[in-house]
């Protein structure tokens, strides 16, 4: 079984260079064909991420339809796939752009899905408002008010996405990279319960990546990188943990908290490789809200700063940020680095810019692979609970391990968390599921009293949060459904 590895990087070495014995030279290779259908195929960053990794990867002969509600987006995308299919290590995939969600559908295997709920404006006032009433948000996606609204107004799509999936594509696997990513996991599941889908989140690669450094700085000749490391996941997307700790058979957690214990005072600068320095003002970290949580529960968190200082009250960490080593991303950055991205896509979709076909961070390929080839893969994933987190509902969606092979994705079981940690989990998992429930069935009442009682918004008086929550709900009332339109 392996962990977070590409079968071909457990290849033999020859040479100095990446080599194959010679069994495997003189083998065909044989390519598992997949169609996979793509939902908001008019992406400027999964989308490409995607035909960037199927480029660089060996083992899939990969057809994709591209389906967005812009369809030039979806179009260009094709063109760009195209590109990227020129400079493939493998079996070129094929892309075309297709004119309906069930044409795209059709036959596929596995469906993903990226879609951006709303639009930048909306999530300038997803921000906005609650700032106004003096509510600190760094991503306001998950949690907090603008995790909440966003969540409103993208249920009602993910719902049709599902119904979508079961009319014409019952038996594929779905990849669901959309946030609020527990609460859209969990439509999927209500809309479809028979539905064979997982959300796929990357977070848990920033402590598997501290953990590769430590280990390098102990063999600077081993060349770690976050996918030798073994984590065992707990708990729900953006606010998760992990008890356990391997690389090599050897039992890391150790020189983790060792790690910790040295910076702890001042933290370590984290950021997402290959970024530029803006990026990295908005999106870097130097950990020292893990650290500081790690020191409150004796328990390692395992995703980034900006998404876990949501989950506790502002006074906690999102008040000062900056003594905390994080900020405030604004949505004017997000609105340049999209207006960055059109640039480049469109450099690339008219033959100016040449792709490069690399592996990026992300394990869909791998997890693809695994299901296509029945060759098994341990990565963590977000899934309805079964059991793998025994200290939170059963049908709960969850973040822990699971296995993706031929017999399509098992959770592991994870254990349990820590008992003061686990209230707060708690709370924040029952919120999310009441949320989805409510939202099916539009019962606005229930709505304000789940949004009265996240942590970020229970400070302020009843009459503030309601004056917030109807404010906001009128600031993307062209999303949502009547009966949520309109003064609460």
């Amino acid at each position: 079984m392996l962990y977070g590895r590409k079968r071909e990087d457990t290849l033999t070495k020859a040479n100095g260079s990446l080599g194959v014995s010679m069994r495997v030279m003189t083998e065909p290779v044989k390519r598992k064909p997949v169609k996979i259908a793509y939902v908001g195929g008019g992406s400027l960053n999964w989308a490409i991420t995607l035909m960037s990794d199927l480029a660089y990867d060996t083992r899939l002969d990969a057809d994709v339809r591209l389906f967005d509600i812009d369809q030039s987006a979806a179009y260009r995308n094709a063109q760009i796939g195209m590109r990227f299919a020129k400079v493939s290590r493998g079996a070129p995939a094929r892309y075309t752009a297709s004119h309906t969600l069930q044409d795209a559908l059709q036959g596929a295997d596995v469906v993903v899905i990226s879609i951006l709920p709303g639009s930048f404006n909306d999530m300038a006032q997803d921000i906005g408002i609650p700032e106004k009433y003096g509510i600190p948000q760094s991503v306001g996606d998950t949690v907090g008010p603008g995790g909440f609204v966003r969540a409103l107004r993208s249920i009602p799509m993910m719902a049709d996405i599902a119904k979508a999936i079961r009319d014409h594509a019952p038996n594929a696997f779905v990849c669901n990279l959309t946030n609020p990513m527990s609460v859209l996991t969990g439509v999927l599941y209500a809309t479809f319960p028979g539905i064979k889908a997982w959300g796929e989140c990357h977070e848990v690669t920033k402590i598997r990546r501290q953990v590769a450094w430590i280990a390098n700085q102990q063999d600077p000749e081993a060349q770690y990188e976050h996918r030798d490391v073994e984590v065992n996941v707990l708990g729900i997307n953006h606010f998760t943990f992990v008890d356990r700790i391997h690389l090599g058979g050897r039992d890391m957690m150790p020189d983790y908290l060792e790690f910790v214990g040295q910076h702890a005072a001042t933290g370590w600068a984290q950021t997402e490789p290959g970024k530029d320095d803006e990026h990295a003002r908005y999106f870097g970290t130097r950990n020292l809200v893990a650290f500081d949580l790690l020191d409150r529960f004796g328990i390692p968190a395992a995703a980034g700063d900006r998404h876990l200082a949501e989950f506790f009250p502002a006074q906690d960490y999102l008040a000062n940020p900056g003594s905390w080593g994080f900020a405030l991303t604004p949505v004017s950055y997000r609105l340049r680095d999209r207006d960055n991205r059109r640039h480049s896509a469109a450099a690339m979709a008219n033959g100016s810019v040449v792709p490069v076909a690399k592996r990026s961070d992300e394990a869909l390929v791998d997890q693809i692979c695994a299901l296509m080839s029945g060759a098994a893969y341990v990565v963590n994933v977000n899934l309805p609970n079964v059991g793998q987190m025994g200290d939170l509902p059963l049908g709960t969606i969850v973040e822990t391990n699971a296995v993706f092979s031929g017999m399509g994705i098992r959770p592991v079981v994870a254990g349990t968390l820590p008992a003061n940690l686990q209230a707060i989990m708690a709370d924040h998992a029952a919120r999310q599921t009441d949320l989805l429930e409510a939202a099916l069935m539009e019962d606005k009442e229930a709505l304000f009293g789940l949004f009265r009682s996240d942590p970020l918004v229970s400070t302020l008086k009843t009459e503030d949060a309601r004056t917030m929550f109807d404010e906001m709900l009128q600031a993307t009332a062209h999303w949502l459904p009547e009966k949520l339109k309109g003064a609460a």
